[in-house]
């Protein structure tokens, strides 16, 4: 079995004011196979978007070691970490997080722009992120601002973006959370078909029916693992 990713007796703990010590993850192990569509669940506080903050290297762990890539994570220099999130980790968040004064296509390129050695945007870069725009049904919004998009076309650009690197891993983050169902569906069957290509997909949700899309279910609570659920797959 190849994996995407391995976390082993990961930890996170918080130290606050007053001596106050959080332990957001209390030594979480898990396996993501490659090609694996997992739905990460639990209740306010369980430590599952820490856990996501963790896969996607935006954090490091208090304790335990994090494999991506054949390398741990944990011992990663700022840069090394910086060029595994350009280049093996796509992000899709529940609000966007689209530049508002850049048009459709300016913000698929974002990723573009922090890539190892900084190159500027080819002519060839630019067909690749309008070929984007056209899979995520944006074909005819290029020039378009977040502002002049609903809430189901500007989660289209961000998914175009993310692809943009052509990552392993795509990261997603309550991605259906500011959607209607009938948009949220169609959200989710992009990230089905992005799975079905051989992406390995890390989601975090609070929706039942939203989680069932997905191959399996990891519930979370109180910063451990509370359970598994294979739906499919």
């Amino acid at each position: 079995m190849s994996l995407a990713g391995e976390v082993i007796n990961l930890q996170k703990h918080y130290h606050l004011k007053g001596g106050v010590v959080v332990q957001a993850l209390r030594g979480v192990s898990l396996q993501f196979p490659q090609g694996d569509f997992v739905a990460i669940m639990g209740s306010s506080g369980s430590g599952k978007s820490t856990l996501l903050n963790l896969l996607g290297a935006l954090d490091r762990p208090t304790s335990g070691s994090y494999i991506l890539g054949g390398h741990n994570v944990a011992e990663l220099s700022d840069d090394d970490l910086s060029h595994i999130r350009n280049q093996m980790i796509g992000f899709i968040f529940q609000s966007f997080n689209l530049i508002q004064q850049y048009t459709v296509l300016e913000n698929i390129q974002i990723p573009l722009h922090y890539r190892p050695g900084r190159p500027p945007i080819s002519a060839r870069d630019e067909a690749h992120c309008i070929d984007l725009a056209e899979r995520v049904g944006l074909a005819d919004r290029l020039d378009h601002r977040p502002f002049q998009l609903s809430g189901g076309q500007q989660q289209r650009v961000a998914i175009a973006r993310a692809l943009v690197n052509n990552p392993e891993i795509v990261l997603a983050d309550e991605p259906t959370g500011n959607l209607d169902s009938k948009t949220g569906g169609e959200i989710m069957n992009m990230l089905k078909a992005l799975n079905a290509e051989g992406r390995t997909i890390l989601m975090v949700t609070h929706e039942p029916d939203i989680a069932a899309m997905a191959k399996r279910q990891i519930y979370m609570k109180d910063g451990v693992v509370a359970g598994h659920e294979i739906f499919r797959g």
